[in-house]
């Protein structure tokens, strides 16, 4: 949808003046700018690892106070509930079995010797389904990216060199960063304002995302529950706050869309499920919350044998057996063998040397600690709550905030959001 009207504009900064604490050192724009009347910007802003019921803990006003002007309701991640598939399914409203990043680690038998990790970049892992950026640039919107996973990948490009990582083509956001956990959230905040400060309207993206991981790194470290995960939410949410300080400084219209990608469960050394097999027998993919496996030849029968059906605190099948509530296990990425094990317990090769207490995510979608967060306000939206839905729909809701026509064969839709849009 296009939010450009005059009444829209003054709803949003309202709004964000009602939200705001008080700024601390934002510049005045220049008259020009303050007098402008500006259609609204689209933010989809990630803090990586939020479960929802952080929201419930007293110390996120900003986040607060935006769900209370806006919308908010829980949504449920996609399976596996792990970073990089969920990032890929928000902006192309495909489950991972279908857009293809299945995991944060993964192999591909097209691509033999190579391993996807949260550190590749090659476009042949992500070239199976356009992200909305690319899907907006081709509209004529500017996008611009604070760090996003894939939005660093030239999409839709081709490998010309192999060793030396050169790419022919593909598509990317008009403005975007390369990942660096050093630039704080501070600094990822400013770098949206500054986009936004610019004087010509066709130099300023009107599609931005923002990423935050602090809340992630720090629940994996001490978990869901620690005094840090508390602090570390109180301060994204004051970064949050100081961005919704910014737009209004800048008398900046904003449809915000708050996720995150996963929650996050607690896990420790007594919780913990070896994997009762020869070590010769299988390859190992991915562990944890979830293993991931492929037997190798003439191990078949052993390894199914032993994994095969329901144990203590874990299920295990054939890739083609996944339960279908899981809208997993057709793509080729998917190892032959999955092994899920209930919140809170992790699959393990060997047995912890030393005792541990952490987060960890990636367990059954449907599970309450996996459960993320929604936040959405701005012009655009009424005030209203949303039932429980899943997070392929938040892609179709983005399209129709920049204008974009439905998309064509996707997982998700926009209808737990229609009756709480404003009328074009």
């Amino acid at each position: 949808m296009r939010w450009t009207t005059r009444i829209a504009a003054a709803a949003l900064v309202a709004v964000l003046q009602a939200c705001a604490t008080p700024p601390a050192h934002t510049p005045p724009p220049p008259p020009a700018m303050a007098n402008e009347a500006r259609p609204p910007v689209t933010i989809l802003i990630s803090i990586d690892g939020f479960r929802s019921d952080y929201l419930q803990r007293g110390v996120t006003p900003n986040l607060a106070r935006l769900a209370a002007q806006g919308i908010t309701g829980p949504m449920r991640p996609s399976f596996p509930s792990k970073t990089f598939p969920n990032h890929w399914t928000l902006v192309t409203g495909l489950v991972p079995d279908h857009h293809g990043i299945v995991g944060n680690r993964m192999e591909d038998a097209a691509h033999p010797g190579q391993t996807f990790t949260t550190a590749s970049d090659a476009p042949y892992w992500w070239n199976a389904a356009p992200p909305i950026w690319v899907e907006a640039e081709r509209a004529g919107i500017r996008t611009g990216t604070v760090f996003w996973p894939g939005a660093n990948v030239a999409w839709g490009s081709t490998v010309t060199k192999a060793d030396h990582g050169d790419y022919a083509g593909g598509a990317r956001p008009r403005d975007w960063l390369q990942y660096n956990q050093a630039i704080n959230g501070t600094q990822r905040v400013d770098t949206v304002l500054d986009w936004l400060r610019r004087p010509a309207a066709a130099d300023r993206p009107r599609f931005v995302t923002l990423y935050f991981d602090r809340v992630d790194v720090v629940g994996h470290d001490y978990g869901p529950n620690s005094p840090e995960v508390a602090q570390a939410a109180a301060q994204v949410d004051a970064q949050i706050g100081a961005l919704v300080d910014g737009l209004a400084a800048l008398h900046q219209p904003a449809n915000l869309v708050l996720v995150s990608d996963h929650g996050m469960s607690e896990t420790s050394d007594t919780r913990v499920i070896p994997l009762d097999l020869p070590k010769d027998s299988y390859h190992l993919i991915e562990a944890g919350p979830f293993a991931a496996l492929t037997p190798l030849p003439g191990k078949e029968a052993l390894v199914e044998g032993t994994l095969l059906g329901r144990h203590p605190h874990m299920e295990c099948w054939r890739k083609a057996e996944i339960p279908a509530r899981f809208r997993f296990g057709s793509n080729p990425r998917i190892p032959a063998i999955l092994c899920l094990a209930e919140p809170r317990w992790m699959i393990v090769e060997k047995l912890p040397d030393a005792p541990f207490t952490r987060g960890e995510h990636g367990y059954d979608n449907r599970s309450a600690d996996m459960a993320a967060l929604f936040i959405a306000a701005g012009p655009a939206f009424r005030h209203g709550t949303v039932p429980a839905f899943d997070n392929v729909d938040v892609a179709p809701l983005l399209r129709d905030l920049l204008g974009l026509p439905p998309g064509r064969g996707l997982d998700g839709d926009d209808a737990p959001f229609r009756s709480l849009l404003q009328p074009r």
